[in-house]
């Protein structure tokens, strides 16, 4: 084939891409507006919606797949990955670029986004009172809570490696990752329940009482022991997240080289912290860092456990009160960039140690 032939089918692939492109968009795009402005049922709304998505997936993927099979084999094999990885990459976009790009702009701005005020806005967070109050609380969270998750989550996963009930403990260790945070604020609400009296319905206080002791307010307790309180209910969930990677580390350690050490006499104690930890050393980093992220954006055990009072505020309350109570946008917004700052060097750290690991 001569290369005008070969440039007329090119161009006529284009066009046909071009084409299937345009009409992906146009066809979606109506089909959203008739969803947005319709009056049916919502449930038969809802039944419809979910059609629509999985058959409109589909046939997206499968038309753009069809469009790149009109090009040469070579042309075909390097634009094929984009295809499958495009429509995500666009959704993450759109969800998550454009929004944080919008946030920053809005950050340089006063509450009603009227007026410019440059880096007025965080300058007022790191003089603010309550601001600092709310990072003090964050950085208990990220140490405490951090290193007990992972310790607890390490031992629990060397003790449970050695046990006959080990899928019965990891099982029931486990399961609090199951449910939400919100769902572990509002079970914890009821374990630190209190009320004036020698009737206690909250589990913690019963205990309390029924030993002789006096039942005590424990989340809104004096700091800093009120924050421990609810970093707490952050280790009652992650441990066992902790735990399951950690077990799952410490059974790819090579049995041999721990009878070698063995033989060579080195206690158990040793083995552990010369042998078994530097092993699983990258994902002791990586358990470390997912949940150090997990901790930096806590929100959902503040809001339901004190709603931020008695000095338990962190970024993330902060940020809602005053972008969503208070209508502060560049206040709020500022939080926002302040959390993502805050967030960004774990996530590349974690991003860094997949990428050692083989992971992409």
């Amino acid at each position: 084939m001569d290369a005008q032939a070969k440039q007329r089918i090119s161009m006529r692939a284009v066009f046909l891409s071009l084409g299937v492109l345009l009409a992906n968009i146009v066809i979606n795009g109506l089909i959203f507006m008739f969803f947005r402005d319709s009056t049916l049922n919502p449930l038969l709304t809802a039944v419809l919606a979910v059609l629509w998505g999985v058959v409109g997936v589909y046939l997206i993927y499968y038309t753009l797949s069809w469009a790149a099979e009109q090009y040469p084999d070579y042309v075909r094999r390097k634009i094929l990955p984009y295809i499958f990885i495009g429509p995500a990459v666009i959704v993450l976009g759109w969800l998550l670029v454009l929004p944080a790009i919008r946030t920053l702009y809005l950050s340089f701005f006063n509450a009603s986004s009227d007026k410019f005020v440059g880096l007025g806005n965080y300058i007022a967070i790191f003089s603010d009172h309550l601001m600092a109050t709310a990072l003090r609380n964050n950085l208990l969270w990220v140490f405490v809570g951090t290193f007990a998750c992972v310790a607890f989550g390490l031992l629990i996963a060397i003790l449970a490696d050695r046990s006959s009930y080990e899928k019965i403990a990891k099982s029931i260790i486990f399961m609090p990752m199951a449910i939400s945070f919100v769902a572990a604020g509002v079970i914890w609400k009821f374990v630190y329940y209190y009320q004036p009296g020698d009737e206690q319905i909250g589990l913690l206080n019963a205990f309390v009482v029924a030993l002789g002791g006096e039942p005590q307010a424990w989340a809104s307790m004096l700091q800093p022991w009120n924050n421990f309180f609810l970093i707490i209910i952050l280790i009652w969930m992650q441990t066992g997240f902790a735990m399951v990677i950690f077990s799952a580390a410490i059974k790819g350690v090579p049995e041999d080289i721990l009878e070698a050490a063995r033989v060579d006499g080195a206690g158990e104690i040793k083995i552990f912290f010369r042998i078994i930890v530097p092993f699983i050393s990258t994902t002791i980093l990586t358990v470390t860092t997912t949940i150090i992220v997990f901790t930096l954006k806590i929100f959902d055990v503040v809001m339901v456990m004190t709603g931020g009072q008695y000095d338990t505020e962190v970024v993330a309350t902060q940020f809602y009160r005053q972008f969503f109570m208070y209508r502060n946008f560049g206040y709020g917004s500022t939080l926002a960039i302040v959390l993502l700052i805050a967030v960004l060097p774990v996530i590349i750290i974690n991003l860094r140690q997949f990428r050692k690991q083989g992971g992409f």
